[in-house]
């Protein structure tokens, strides 16, 4: 069984794979900042907030078709961007609310 210091790191790069997946999308992107709020020269600093990369699989976990291309673009299984959410601070179950 892998350490909570491990399942972190693990989530954490996957949730770094889908901000980047997310920023070079021309369609993903003006959705994300429209969703969280944030303009894109903030991304960066927004990104070291507790909460932001739980943001980022939560955004992705909302719509299906978008997982999948996550999935299918960066060889990452579906069910181990919830798994990432579930490891990450504030991350949880309720995708939802991310629409």
């Amino acid at each position: 069984m892998a350490s909570p210091a491990s399942m972190r790191e693990e989530a954490e790069s996957i949730a770094v794979k889908a901000l980047g997946f997310v920023a070079a999308d021309p369609e993903l992107l003006p959705r994300f900042l429209a969703i969280t709020g944030i303009e894109a020269q903030s991304i960066r600093r927004a990104a070291g907030e507790p909460g932001f990369l739980a943001g980022v699989l939560q955004f992705i976990l909302a719509h299906e078709p978008t997982l999948l291309r996550f999935a299918e673009e960066t060889g990452t299984p579906p069910a181990a961007v919830g798994k990432a959410l579930r490891a990450l601070p504030l991350g949880d179950d309720d995708h939802e609310r991310s629409i």
